[in-house]
């Protein structure tokens, strides 16, 4: 299955590519220019849900309510973009994603057939950073007052959760990594000589089965999507305030060779992220 999956990234990412260097290979050479900029935001993040279920047995837990997930978190954000005859946008991106809570169970909870006692403590740790490589093509020929652009992203998780109780008696995790395929889109526009309002999206919807024709049932999803309003400092700088929903999620069983557990996981989040940020042109 994983094979699979990457095999059905790489052909994603190299449609990409080749329409990427189609586009450029028709650029007017007269609009040859290539810009720089860098993007770097810092924020909160509140969960507005998040359940996760580790083997076939054990208990879909919620974290919100029964694992410290109810008080914000800091986040950042950086990325890189280069502009490519004024048609063309690749962008690399980093976005850490790391909650640790602390809590008293509630109830028994069991995760990959390890039973952790009500009214004990935990310590949970979801750490989700992910890396996204993108390509944008625009759209619009005239672009003072209004931009859209569409393309591709492929996005490289790095996933490790964890329950471990506070008395170091218990421990197990899951941990992955994986490609994941989407599609963005980018439309900007410009309120005045100094405003502009920017929507960002990545997305996709992946019933994986139907995908590689596999009796495994496997679904997944992440939806990326901002609202960004800026303002123009100076002809380098822009500053900006986002307003962020990062949600998502998987539901299935790898059926490589997993340990400990069975391999089924079902994880499924929603964040609303609210940052600040600026971009330098270089």
């Amino acid at each position: 299955m994983n094979k699979q999956i990457i095999l059905f990234c790489l052909m994603t990412l190299t449609g990409i590519s080749a329409f990427a260097q189609k586009s450029l290979s028709i650029a007017n050479p007269d609009t040859g220019k290539i810009k720089f900029r860098t993007v770097a935001e810092v924020g909160f993040i509140s969960v507005l849900a998040h359940q996760i279920q580790l083997g076939e047995n054990g208990t879909y837990f919620n974290y919100v309510k029964e694992g410290g997930q109810d008080v914000l978190f800091p986040t950042t954000r950086f990325s890189i973009e280069v502009d490519v005859n004024n048609r063309n946008t690749f962008i690399l991106l980093y976005q850490p994603l790391r909650i640790e809570t602390q809590a008293v169970l509630r109830t028994d909870v069991v995760f990959n057939d390890i039973s952790f006692p009500a009214s004990s403590g935990i310590n949970c740790l979801y750490n989700f950073p992910f890396y996204r490589f993108s390509y944008l093509r625009e759209l619009t020929k005239n672009k003072e007052k209004f931009n859209f652009a569409i393309g591709g992203s492929l996005q490289i998780r790095n996933a490790t959760i964890s329950f471990e109780s506070t008395d170091g008696g218990l421990y197990t995790d899951n941990r992955g990594i994986g490609p994941v395929p989407a599609l963005k889109l980018r439309s900007k526009l410009r309120l005045n000589k100094h405003f502009y309002s920017e929507l960002e999206a990545d997305g996709i919807y992946a019933p994986v089965s139907y995908l590689n024709g596999s009796d495994n049932e496997i679904v997944g999803a992440i939806l990326d999507a901002s609202l960004r309003f800026g303002a123009d400092v100076n002809a380098l700088t822009t500053m900006f305030l986002n307003i962020r929903y990062l949600g998502g999620g998987a539901t299935g069983t790898d059926t490589g060779d997993v340990w400990p557990g069975d391999g089924y996981v079902r994880n499924w989040l929603n964040i609303l992220n609210i940052s600040a940020g600026f971009v330098l042109k270089l």
